[in-house]
């Protein structure tokens, strides 16, 4: 999973006038992820020898007998799982094959379905047009964008953290800037963990949820993938989040996934 050299988290941590036990609070309530991103929002220690992991967009190529999933919805994300970072992730992906997701990012979806497409299946690429009752129809496909994987570190957001940080944000500390401290240190360690600053517009595999409302990952839910509307389509402004329990997604379960698109 995820590594972070903690003596350079407590540098960084006495830096911002947070104490160590704040600090190590804080990396206890982080949960390893996946960034997938364009080649330009690679940090630049990360660009050598990048290898590309996913796609956004584009046409499914789906195994002979396998037709477009009804309804069907368009095709947003694609993923190598043989080309993930491995040990990154607390979630178990597949180690090979490949990944699609099919789901509206424009409108909440009335279904969405994740394939799993065996590694050395024979497949093909669907055309985007099928017939509905003597008419041709169109199915919407975005402008494929490839991605590439980089570690990170997420947040527990709705978390107040342990007694440790709640005694440092007491009122009397938070009139001296312990707050404003605190979220400073928090965002360094989080863009330490990428190599950069962290992307605003991405897609997200593993992690706490960046969520813009309620949070869909509580109790045994937790986030699959995380895809802001904008990482496919630069005029779609939503937040598409997909969880589902450790025990369904390791199983590939994936039809017992939860979708959740908030706006």
């Amino acid at each position: 999973m995820t590594s972070i050299d903690e003596p350079l988290v407590l540098e960084t941590a006495a830096k911002y006038g947070v104490p160590v036990p704040v600090a190590q609070e804080l990396l206890a309530r982080t949960r390893p992820c996946l960034y997938l991103v364009p080649y330009e929002q690679l940090p630049a220690s990360r660009r050598e020898n990048a290898r590309p992991a996913a796609r956004t967009g584009g046409l499914p190529a789906l195994p002979d007998g396998l037709a477009w999933p009804e309804p069907r919805n368009p095709l947003v994300l694609s993923v190598d799982c043989a080309a993930l970072p491995h040990d990154i992730l607390d979630i178990e992906l597949p180690a090979d094959g490949h990944l699609l997701l099919f789901t509206e990012i424009e409108y909440p979806p009335e279904s969405s379905v994740v394939l799993h497409v065996p590694a050395g299946a024979h497949t093909t690429e669907r055309s985007a047009t099928y017939d509905l009752n003597g008419e041709t129809e169109q199915v919407r496909v975005y402008e494929p964008r490839t991605l590439y994987p980089v570690p990170g570190l997420t947040l527990e957001g709705d978390a107040e953290g342990g007694p440790q940080t709640r005694a440092f944000l007491d009122e009397d500390g938070a009139k001296d800037g312990a707050e404003d401290a605190l979220d400073s240190f928090e965002a360094a360690v989080l863009d330490m963990a990428f190599g950069g600053p962290r992307p605003g517009v991405c897609v997200q595999l593993g992690g706490f949820s960046d969520s813009w409302d309620m949070a869909p990952d509580v109790g045994d839910l937790v986030l699959f993938a995380q895809l802001a509307g904008q990482a496919i389509d630069y005029n779609v402004f939503t937040m598409n989040l997909i969880v589902g329990t450790r025990e369904d997604i390791a199983a590939r379960r994936y039809a017992d996934l939860q979708y959740d698109q908030q706006c």
